[in-house]
């Protein structure tokens, strides 16, 4: 298996070094990432995917007390619902970037926690594919990620996060669960603020109760009261002033234990409550 693996990268993958050396370096806004992210396509074929695995959904988010929404949220933006997946070899990617010279050892360990998914036999050398930066299946996890995160449902089998879906969104499931997702609470909600609010109280480190955020002035974005005042929440303005503005909650930071970005955040939240 592992001489197999290491056939697939007998020299540096040109097209790996040209994907890691030529990202963009322009930075969008909020309001183009969320354009480019939360499309009515995208929302369109999210509610088709899910229509078909209600039940499987249904059943995972009951086994792991994880809302349906975060995990569609996730396979959406990770792999457009399974349908793009990345087509680089694992193994050629990381062998490539480990000996690249920046982010070696980073690269490096993803290589040997890589070659030891192969080595358990949960997925063939040719089978292991992802993006040109190792990003495996449909619930792109790094080889690190797998190895902490990926489930089989049910439990016992191999676990497959490129072909079978129940692994893939009990994998999502658990990885959300193990980062401590709260059942039954929200991610967060768009919200109107007052112009009389003290900027300096923006930002995901200010939270307080949200009966004080209402106290503030701070609303709804459809006007009315908060459903659960007595929860926990930060006010974040991704634009800064002017922009829109979020109340987000304790499972707004798990989400962001998956992808350390608001903007991913926000995405996966806005685009699970869009398409469940």
């Amino acid at each position: 298996m592992l001489d197999e693996a290491l056939a697939l990268t007998t020299q540096p993958n040109a097209k790996v070094l040209k994907a890691d050396r030529h990202q963009p370096e322009f930075t969008l806004t909020w309001a183009q990432y969320k354009d480019r992210v939360i499309t009515d396509k995208k929302i369109s074929d999210g509610q088709n995917a899910v229509a078909q695995r209600t039940a499987l959904l249904s059943q995972i988010s009951q086994a792991y007390g994880v809302d349906r929404g975060a995990i569609a949220g996730i396979w959406g933006l990770e792999s457009a619902y399974g349908t793009r997946m990345g087509t680089y070899h694992v193994v050629d990617s990381l062998a490539t970037l480990a000996f690249d010279g920046r982010r070696s050892s980073f690269f490096r360990a993803e290589l040997f926690k890589a070659l030891h998914i192969l080595n358990n036999g949960d997925i063939t050398p040719s089978g292991m594919l992802g993006s040109y930066a190792g990003a495996m299946g449909q619930p792109q996890f790094m080889p690190s990620a797998y190895e902490r995160y990926a489930a089989s449902f049910p439990a016992g089998g191999r676990r497959d996060i490129w072909n079978n879906e129940a692994d893939v969104f009990a994998s999502i499931a658990n990885y959300l669960a193990k980062c401590h997702w709260q059942a039954g609470e929200p991610w967060g909600e768009q919200v109107q603020v007052p112009d009389t609010l003290d900027q300096s109280q923006i930002g995901r480190a200010a939270v307080h109760p949200v009966s004080y955020w209402a106290g503030l002035g701070v609303r709804p974005l459809l006007g009315g009261g908060f459903s659960r005042p007595g929860l926990e929440g930060a006010v974040i303005r991704p634009d800064g002033a002017g922009g829109e503005a979020y109340m987000v909650y304790h499972n707004f930071n798990v989400i962001r234990r998956y992808n350390p970005s608001d903007f991913y955040a926000l995405g996966v939240g806005l685009l699970g409550s869009a398409i469940v």
